[in-house]
């Protein structure tokens, strides 16, 4: 009994593992921050992939990340394949090596390269582990890992039929902390920005790295927002941030402007009319929490089509427009003019988008790992 109360007691030390892309960093982070809430003096390590963008949000957020040498496996054949199973090896030796040291109470997986190596890695070792599954369609790195870890959390209804129902806990997908709360913001949003309160704004987030179809269709959309007089504020990515420059400069003074990432997201979302995205399952978890009338484009470049589903778990409640991504170029701009402009049916799409949020996920699941390390 004695020793049960000193293990209560004691300072927790959390591994969180995820990255890849902002739908598997801003997930972690959230539920660090909610942890570090409930347990001020908890000591985390992140475990990354290195080169990927994780090796720079984490910091920023003010925690500690070692990378491992890992990359997803391409599906057609290319020489970076090669290297696949050395990288997988590379990672479990280090990961073995990141556990003997760090000595966690718990590892948590929120997705992306790095996790998959960690989280089987912790679970062999008698480890608590649990993973937060962000879609509607689960990843084939945490349906391998579900028959080892402790308890899943999933932000839709129905993944038993992706992993076992006993384990399962519906939580949603932990967002960004300053998404929570939007009161009063957009005053400051549109100093922010820059804009006219009196004029009408169309946000554009192709999630955390861009998406060359949506910034395409929004280059030929421009001369058509300027004449309905729309202002944008327009996420590129970086590697679209300076084609995109170059096609604002002759709208200069317009209220339209491109960001290679958006920094004030809480901002952007209190400023905008209308939002057009892609259907990463962090931006739909974030456009269900700030009721927002939305637009989603699903990427086909991900595994299993997850953001079609994703996106489909709206749009069966007539809570968003999708949009294919094969024909966005063709139909965007027409589709967004028009929403823009009919205010009951932006009306109608925010009470049932609003309907579907979940806000309380990343304190739910902090609470989860805690009981996870209690009941040890």
């Amino acid at each position: 009994m004695q020793q049960r109360k000193e293990a209560l007691l004691k300072p927790l030390r959390i591994i969180v593992s995820g990255g890849g892309t902002g739908g598997h960093i801003f997930p972690a982070i959230a539920i660090a921050n909610a942890i570090k809430v409930l347990r001020p003096d908890t000591e985390f390590l992140f475990v990354g992939a290195e080169g990927k963008m994780e090796m720079e949000k984490v910091p920023a957020a003010g925690y500690k990340i070692e990378g491992l040498w890992i990359s997803g496996f391409q599906r057609k054949l290319t020489v970076s394949n090669l290297a696949f199973p050395f990288k997988v090896m590379s990672s479990l030796m280090k990961a073995k090596k990141i556990l003997k040291s760090f000595k966690p109470d718990a590892v948590i997986g929120t997705g992306g390269f790095a996790s998959g190596p960690m989280l089987r890695t912790a679970a062999n070792a008698g480890i608590p582990t649990l993973i937060q599954e962000q879609n509607s369609y689960a990843g084939i790195t945490n349906k391998l890992l579900s028959k080892k870890v402790n308890r899943i959390c999933v932000a839709y209804a129905g993944m038993e039929k992706f992993f076992p129902k006993e384990k399962i806990i519906l939580t949603g997908n932990p967002v960004r902390q300053d998404i929570l709360s939007m009161e009063g913001k957009r005053d400051r949003g549109l100093e922010q920005f820059g804009l006219d309160g009196n004029k009408k704004t169309i946000l554009v987030i192709g999630g955390s790295l861009g998406a060359r179809t949506i910034n395409e269709s929004i280059v030929n959309c421009l001369e058509t927002f300027e004449k309905n007089n729309i202002q944008l504020i327009w996420q590129t990515g970086k590697g679209y941030y300076e084609t995109a420059k170059q096609a604002l400069a002759k709208y200069d003074g317009k209220g339209m402007q491109a960001y290679d990432f958006i920094r004030k997201m809480d901002y952007a979302y209190a400023v905008a009319d209308i939002v057009i995205s892609r259907a990463g399952a962090s931006s739909v978890s974030e456009l269900c929490l700030v009721k927002k009338p939305t637009i989603l484009i699903p990427s086909p470049n991900v595994a299993e089509d997850h953001q079609t589903k994703n996106a489909m778990a709206l749009v069966t409640h007539n809570a968003a427009i999708i949009i294919k991504d094969s024909e966005a170029r063709e139909k965007l701009c027409a589709q967004a003019v028009a929403l823009i402009k009919d205010e009951e049916e932006c009306f109608k799409l925010s009470e049932r988008i609003a309907g579907l949020a979940l806000p309380d996920s990343a304190n739910v699941i902090a609470n989860e790992v805690i009981h996870l390390v209690n009941s040890r």
